[in-house]
């Protein structure tokens, strides 16, 4: 094609165009490659999507959560993926050789590698925790010494908002251990104070009805997953004993039942005439020794 449109150049006493003609071809070649790598990188993104969306219809509320992680994820290596390569190849258009910034980014890679072994280690400790499904968005977790909803759960960081609505981005290589408090279920424990001349089974039944009023009320059925479990006796404290029991519950919502629940002891123990014990200071009259 370029020699047809040479000679016709040449034909009708053009040459002066002939110099542009392969600027011409190499910046058509150049957007032709741009074109189809947009539209690969389009459709892969629709294809991720798609998969996403029928996996989802099939999984329950945790692996839903995973598919969605997994596929932010694979979005952007996508992404990655289809930029270098795209960029090498309209490199190659321009008549620039890549093998030589090949040998170079080896290199400068094991370079690299040496100063920015952090960076590294994000990135291989963001994939290991994305395969073993330690951390998914929509969690709460509790990751190098910070609390919070996970946002974004990518192969450099992790970003928590905590509870004052604070965001905290924490490098995966500073995370060590992950405290996930979102799996399954997971137990609101509760810790009740009462007087030492209170009558213990007395106040078990007490616990025990307001549990079994909560499991009752509408508003809370479906959070809990199963009766009052009493410990016992936690502790002997200097003005009272403390009663351990904890109440099986939907993971994320160990706090809302706790609330309520303390909230429902402190008006059940008031009827009952269940003394809560709070400091007392007792200051003795002294009698005065006249001088």
């Amino acid at each position: 094609m370029k020699n047809s449109i040479t000679q016709l150049l040449e034909k009708y006493a053009l040459q002066e165009l002939i110099g542009w003609l392969d600027v011409i071809f190499i910046l058509f070649e150049v957007s032709i490659i741009i074109f189809f790598s947009w539209l690969i990188s389009r459709l892969l993104k629709r294809v991720i999507t798609s998969v996403e969306g029928r996996l989802t219809d099939r999984a329950n509320g945790d692996d839903v959560k995973r598919i969605q992680t997994l596929s932010r994820v694979l979005r952007y290596i996508a992404t990655v993926i289809i930029v270098m390569i795209t960029l090498m190849t309209v490199l190659s258009g321009f008549g620039v050789s890549v093998a030589p910034f090949l040998a170079t980014a080896g290199v400068a890679g094991i370079a690299v590698g040496f100063g920015a072994q952090s960076l590294v280690k994000d990135y291989f400790t963001g994939f290991v925790m994305l395969i073993e499904d330690q951390i998914r968005q929509g969690d709460i977790v509790e990751i190098a010494g910070k609390i919070g909803t996970v946002e974004e759960v990518t192969l450099r960081y992790i970003r928590l908002r905590d509870y004052e609505g604070v965001v905290h981005f924490v490098p995966n290589s500073v995370i060590t251990v992950v405290t996930n408090r979102t799996r399954s279920f997971a137990y609101s424990v509760i810790d009740i104070s009462v007087s030492y001349k209170e009558n213990i089974p007395h106040v078990n039944e007490v616990l025990k009805q307001i549990a079994k009023e909560m499991r009752a009320d509408p508003a809370y059925s479906d959070m809990i997953l199963d009766d009052l479990e009493i410990a016992g006796v936690e502790k002997f404290a200097d003005s009272s004993i403390t009663l351990r029991s904890r109440i099986k519950v939907v993971a994320m919502y160990q706090g809302p039942i706790r609330r309520e629940f303390q909230g429902r002891v402190k008006v059940a123990f008031e009827r009952e005439k269940i003394s809560i014990p709070y400091p007392h200071l007792v200051i003795a009259d002294i009698p005065r020794i006249n001088a």
